[in-house]
């Protein structure tokens, strides 16, 4: 099995069913059939061969989608780019999977340009509309001049990813994910009743995250119908579940506090919807209230999981969401083991504890990644005996329900990315005036958590918290950089082997609440 099976069989039973809506644009299996097929003829003749890394750049389109299954039509690797990186850390990742090609649409041909100055070889394409610049071939142009290939049949074993999210030791690193890690995943969710093939999906969080690949390649399989739009906003998915009577979406929980809360909600027709997934990050308990309110018709199901996990390891689904399960508190955790997933909680020396005891969190399933790119000693850290390592804290219940607590790893999770400290704490660190600074993350009603910063400045020098972060928007991501610090001459709270102890700097940040995690 791999990820083109569902476009064979959907060309197979459904030629003629609706694949894709994009603004004015919509199309059917067919036509994506045969888009893929000469699309993937075109990357091979030029030099693209089995395993090959292909990267794409730009907002969500349908021909993000149609890449998807090209690069593995072709037999290559796709590699999803952050768009909310920094142009220097998607060169990191290009260099690290040595890409050969690029896929950029508008918004990102100029970064695409540089990347390209910057990495002898790569190849541009311009996946988007109008004409490409004179160093960048079209995408269209190429559908148009090439000859369709028969689809490469990869096998399961083979890769069929590789997805970057942060490194702990301020690299970041490549999830590698198969085939069959991928459609286990997708069998799982089927398995467990989403996505079906009478779903009508809206591709609103961002195609290049495992959160929205997970539906995707779900659709993909069950041969429902996926409505893109370029980027979240929420007037853009009330009217898009209005125009195209969307029945699915994934969001995460900051998408849907800023949808619920958006003063026009009541003017659009969402009556259409019925499912909303929420992941990647928790969701507070007024939130869940308020979107309940505003969607009374909507079932709510929650995700959790990693992109280690191809990314699902429990669901919480819409019944426990509601009645003698809510008064139960069901609502508060994370669900239980999905279809083709163990859960355990374990303490550091990997041993299972009772239920109610909090350990890590681990699972065991064929969706487990392949490794880390390249990383041997990191994958064999974070898998052990087939067990995937989570960093999150957490227990179960006698009922096998998982309640995540807190962060083993020292990472953040703001607005749905994961942010490792050691990244923003290196970028920190290269300002002059910084003698030595702490990341940790702190509880945000806006971005679920946010990035805060304790720094120690060197004696004799003024610097403020609006330039330390300015300073850290040249060299990361946004979402990653502090969006609080905390300036001091005091030193650091120290452990004994000399490590930064940064329980003590977030005890006044989350004194009297349940959990260590928002």
């Amino acid at each position: 099995m791999n990820i083109t099976h569902g476009l064979r069989r959907a060309l197979q039973i459904n030629p003629n069913g609706l694949a894709t809506v994009c603004r004015e644009r919509r199309r059917t299996w067919r036509v994506v059939g045969e888009r893929v097929a000469r699309l993937a003829g075109g990357l091979r003749a030029r030099g693209v061969a089995d395993g090959d890394r292909v990267a794409v750049l730009s907002l969500n389109s349908d021909r993000y989608l149609e890449l998807y299954l090209t690069v593995g039509w072709a037999g290559a690797v796709i590699v999803p780019l952050n768009i909310r990186w920094s142009a220097l850390e998607n060169e990191d990742a290009l260099r690290d999977c040595r890409a050969s090609v690029l896929f950029v649409d508008k918004a990102f041909a100029p970064t695409g340009a540089q990347l390209a100055k910057a990495i002898p070889g790569l190849k541009l394409i311009l996946a988007d509309d109008g004409d490409a610049p004179s160093d960048t071939e079209s995408y269209e142009a190429v559908i148009a001049r090439s000859e369709p290939v028969a689809d490469s049949m990869r096998e399961s074993k083979d890769l069929a990813g590789i997805f970057y999210t942060g490194g702990t030791t301020g690299r970041s690193k490549g999830v590698m994910l198969s085939h069959h890690n991928l459609m286990a995943n997708a069998l799982n969710a089927l398995g467990e009743g989403l996505f079906p093939a009478s779903s009508v999906y809206l591709h609103a969080a961002p195609m290049f995250h495992l959160a929205n690949g997970a539906a995707m390649y779900s659709l993909l399989l069950s041969g429902g119908s996926n409505v893109i739009i370029q980027g979240f906003t929420p007037d853009a998915v009330a009217a898009a579940i209005q125009s195209h009577c969307v029945t699915d979406v994934l969001l995460v929980p900051t998408m849907i506090q800023m949808l619920v809360d958006h003063p026009a909600i009541g003017s659009y027709d969402l009556s259409s919807l019925k499912n909303i997934v929420y992941g990647a990050s928790p969701i507070s308990e007024a939130v869940l209230d308020r979107a309940a309110r505003a969607l009374p018709h909507v079932q709510f199901t929650q995700a959790y999981g990693m992109t280690e996990l191809s990314p699902i390891a429990t669901l919480l689904h819409w019944k426990e969401h509601i009645g003698e399960e809510r008064k139960k508190g069901r609502h508060r955790g994370a669900g239980r083991a999905s279809l083709g997933c163990e859960v355990r909680i374990v303490d550091e020396n990997d041993r299972p504890v009772p239920s109610g005891n909090v350990g890590e969190i681990v699972v065991r399933g064929d969706n487990v990644m392949m490794g880390y790119w390249e990383r041997p000693e990191e994958t064999a850290r974070a898998i052990v005996d087939g067990w995937m390592h989570t960093g999150d804290g957490g227990y179960v219940d006698e009922d096998g329900f998982i309640y995540v607590v807190d962060r083993v790893k020292d990472m953040i999770i703001s607005s749905g990315e994961n942010v490792y400290s050691i990244e923003v704490e290196n970028a920190l660190a290269q300002h002059p005036s910084v003698l030595q600074c702490a990341v940790i993350g702190i509880p945000s009603e806006q971005w679920g958590e946010q990035v805060h910063a304790v720094v120690v400045k060197r004696s004799g020098v003024e610097v403020s918290a609006g330039e330390l972060i300015e300073f850290t928007k040249t060299l990361i991501a946004g979402y990653k950089c502090p969006r609080s610090i905390e300036i001091t001459e005091a030193p650091l709270p120290l452990s004994g082997a000399g490590k930064v102890l940064k329980r003590e700097l977030r005890k006044p940040f989350w004194d009297n609440r349940e959990r260590r995690v928002n």
